[in-house]
């Protein structure tokens, strides 16, 4: 199982990727951007590496990819997990917590 959620990256020119690992989020950096001379982008790639050579924590730079990712509006919107989507059927009933 993987450390993080999966993002879902589009690139530049159509191609997808499911990022979960900072393996994933390292090769999704070698993909096509819109730009690479961003300061985001140049911030994850650095963590990024720093992570893989453990000199950074996973999380931060992950959360430093999914940002850059964000910014040129490369990440795949999600919407809410299976879990809670049940939960809000459960509750959408009578108001109470009772099901319809």
């Amino acid at each position: 199982m993987s450390r993080f959620l999966p993002l879902t990256i589009h690139f530049v020119g159509g191609g997808t990727m499911v990022v979960a690992s900072i393996v994933d989020a390292k090769k999704a950096l070698g993909g096509r951007w819109k730009s690479k001379d961003v300061p985001s982008f140049a911030r994850a790639a650095r963590l990024v590496d720093d992570a893989v050579a453990g000199i950074c924590r996973p999380a931060i730079a992950f959360a430093a990819f999914k940002k850059a990712a964000a910014e040129q509006g490369l990440l795949e919107p999600a919407g809410p997990s299976t879990a809670l989507s049940i939960l809000d059927q459960l509750w959408s009933g009578d108001g109470k917590g009772r099901p319809k």
